[in-house]
């Protein structure tokens, strides 16, 4: 059976994610209008009441924009933790028979799914990543971090598909236009991932297991894709290591490509 992946939109305007299989598919985030959930997954020929939940990473506005309406019109439940959950309570109206509680750490199972949600450090009252195994495939998921952890790092480097942040450039970012408070706060721990973090990181855990990589989250201001993907070629020559099959950036504001893991 496949499990397919679509970036529904990746950026600081708003971030969606589809994993799915041929029966049944999870989003995490719903940062853009429903309206353009159904679209973008219309496109992709997949049907919103194929949806079985939506994750949640954490409680900023780019994350969970469309969550309100989204979960009023179809009634799919929401899964995050009892702390993410506090924090959307003054954002968001989601009836309580929409809510799920999971926990750190621990694996929840869902329509096929084996689900376990691990930290990573942002800004947010509390900020996650997800670890979906799917019949022996794994797919990772780890933006809005300001850097990798050893437990995020331990989730990362068994994917089959890792999507990682890689947001911003440091030359473009330092000499950008950003108030320096602004630019701190972004190259903070708790922060977001530069392209030399991100290719730094997966130059270390690369290994035959990883057949593709999607960098997301990039910056509008700070960043472009050819940087990105430079970054990760220069790091992985200088170490004389050979890249994944697939390396792909994730569009800011329309779908990506369907990757599919047979």
């Amino acid at each position: 059976m496949k499990l397919n992946f679509c970036s529904l939109s990746s950026g600081s305007s708003g971030n969606c994610y589809y994993i799915g299989n041929e029966f049944h598919g999870i989003l995490v985030d719903a940062g853009i209008s429903a309206t353009s959930i159904r679209k973008h997954l219309k496109s992709i020929d997949v049907s919103l009441q194929s949806i079985m939940g939506v994750l949640v990473t954490h409680n900023h506005s780019d994350h969970i924009r469309g969550l309100e309406v989204l979960i009023r019109k179809n009634h799919i439940p929401v899964f995050t933790t009892k702390n993410i959950w506090k924090s959307l309570n003054s954002q968001c109206n989601i009836t309580s028979d929409c809510t799920r509680e999971i926990p750190l750490r621990e694996k929840f199972h869902l329509s096929g799914f084996d689900i376990e949600a691990f930290p990573v450090s942002h800004d947010a009252p509390e900020t996650i990543g997800f670890n979906l195994n799917y019949m022996g495939k794994t797919l990772t998921i780890a933006t809005d971090l300001g850097h990798v952890c050893e437990t995020s790092a331990s989730y990362m480097r068994n994917a089959n598909i890792l999507i990682i942040e890689s947001n911003y450039d440091e030359k473009m970012l330092a000499e950008g236009s950003y108030p320096y408070y602004l630019k701190k706060r972004i190259q903070s721990n708790n922060g977001h991932l530069g392209n030399d973090q991100t290719s730094d990181f997966l130059s270390r855990v690369i290994s035959e297991r990883l057949s593709c990589i999607c960098l997301a989250h990039l910056s509008k201001n700070n960043n472009t894709p050819e940087l990105a993907l430079q970054s990760i070629r220069n790091r992985f020559i200088e170490k004389g290591l050979l890249l994944p099959p697939q390396i792909i950036v994730l569009n800011r504001n329309t779908p990506s490509q369907v990757i599919t893991m047979l």
